[in-house]
């Protein structure tokens, strides 16, 4: 089954499905700040456009483009800007 999910009223829009190695969204961002929190590990994998993230374990703002990922671990919280709409795929370990 595919879920729908939408937040910060609909500015972030993914599709979540499940495959043999755990559950997955891939999305697209609008310009923005956003902060989220995490129940499970998560690796975000930018796909095109960019991110800028304040990351718990390192406490600095880090710019990651296509092709990059970053991972933020469970029951924390992290921050996102956008400045340009960003597709990713979030992978939930």
């Amino acid at each position: 089954m595919i879920n729908v999910n939408e937040y910060f009223n609909g500015q972030v829009k993914s599709l979540g499905y499940e495959t043999s190695a755990g559950k997955s969204t891939i999305g697209v961002i609008d310009p923005g700040e956003y902060e989220f929190s995490t129940s499970q590990e998560e690796t975000m994998h930018i796909i095109e456009g960019e991110l800028t993230a304040f990351l718990p374990l390192n406490q600095n703002w880090q710019i990651f483009t296509k092709g990059q990922h970053f991972v933020v671990p469970a029951h924390t919280a992290f921050k996102i800007k956008a400045t340009t709409q960003t597709a990713y795929l979030c992978q939930y370990r």
